[in-house]
């Protein structure tokens, strides 16, 4: 049986990435304790298109 916990999935997209004109997305899955952290994550991660450290949100 699967664990039922306080811990979600949620997917990171890049926020600099829709403004650059370029085509794809950049999207980072990773998961937080929704007890914890209940607002949205911000968090820098590496952006391969626009090949730099870009801030990325989450999206529901």
């Amino acid at each position: 049986m699967a664990k039922k916990g306080n811990r979600v999935q949620v997917i990171l997209e890049c926020t600099e990435h829709k403004s650059s004109g370029k085509n794809g997305t950049s999207r980072y899955i990773t998961t937080k304790n929704k007890k914890n952290s209940p607002d949205r994550l911000e968090i820098k991660k590496f952006n391969p298109i626009l090949k730099k450290m870009t801030l990325h949100k989450e999206i529901k």
